[in-house]
């Protein structure tokens, strides 16, 4: 199921995206003809307990006229550092303790989300490097704390595509990097959560203005879904709605005022956003 959270005129909501069948019902593709994308509206918040508790208003809108939102508004974004191999060691910035046995976290305010089709705002006063490194993000479904590993399904509500843009130089100069990764708009996610994905072997592309940038499958995590959600888990308590993003694969690199940089996943969606430079 792929649940979006959407704006229509004045109006902001939760919806299934799907197509239409021949009976004009909202659902899986038809055999005999390809549907109309349509997203149709839920009531209330889908975060309740069981995800096959939904409910629907009954009023369905053409995916192409309502406004795809960020698919969530997190409490916090836990970021996993260096997550696959090389990937830190190709900037220069690989953080203190990657390759000493556990995951390296750091956070990304939750001011810093935006939603697909939302620009991604270049401080260009303020840094001279701006990256883009794509990523799965998953999203956490109930309150939790202390989960093992063998029961992470269980507090995982889906997964979106998410693009954890960096200011490079200042990630570099200031020796932490919550400048770096926490200015608004640079933690894009979108554009919907699927709830019904194994993310153990997804292909994620990452392209820039067309151009295939990085390419690489989730089975090459260094430490998993279900270990992150562990480990994180220990640390802190995780809320309904947070994000946990997995990590980037080599091929990060600089993006332009004017840029569009896309984040594909394979069963997921695409994620696209536009660079504009800002004061």
């Amino acid at each position: 199921m792929r649940i979006a959270r959407f704006a229509k005129g004045g109006d902001v909501g939760y919806g299934v995206v799907g197509e239409t069948r021949t009976d004009g019902a909202a659902g899986s593709q038809s055999a005999a003809r390809p549907g109309l994308v349509v997203l149709a509206e839920l009531r209330g918040h889908p975060f309740g307990p069981g995800k096959g508790g939904v409910q629907f208003t009954g009023d369905t809108y053409p995916l192409a006229e309502v406004r795809l939102l960020a698919p969530v508004l997190p409490s916090k974004v836990v970021a996993v550092g260096s997550n696959y191999a090389g990937s830190g060691r190709e900037t220069g910035a690989e953080p203190a303790g990657a390759g000493a046995g556990e995951p390296v976290l750091f956070l990304k305010p939750s001011t810093a989300v935006v939603g697909h089709g939302d620009q991604i705002a270049y401080p260009v006063k303020l840094t001279q490097r701006v990256d883009y490194e794509g990523e799965l993000a998953v999203i956490i479904g109930r309150l939790c704390r202390d989960v093992p590993a063998a029961q992470a399904a269980d507090v995982i509500f889906g997964y979106t595509c998410a693009n954890d843009v960096t200011a490079r130089d200042l990630q570099a100069r200031d020796g932490q990097w919550t400048r770096a990764k926490g200015f608004d708009t640079f933690c894009p996610l979108g554009p919907w959560i699927e709830t019904d994905v194994d993310p153990a072997d997804l292909e994620l592309t990452t392209t820039v203005n067309g151009e295939v940038r990085q390419q690489a499958r989730t089975s090459q995590l260094l430490y998993d879904v279900p270990a992150l959600v562990e480990y994180v888990s220990t640390v802190m308590t995780l809320l309904p709605g947070d994000v946990l993003l997995t990590g980037t694969p080599p091929g990060v690199g600089p993006l332009e005022d004017g840029d569009e940089v896309s984040v594909t996943i394979e069963n997921i969606g695409s994620l696209s956003n536009t660079v504009v430079g800002r004061d």
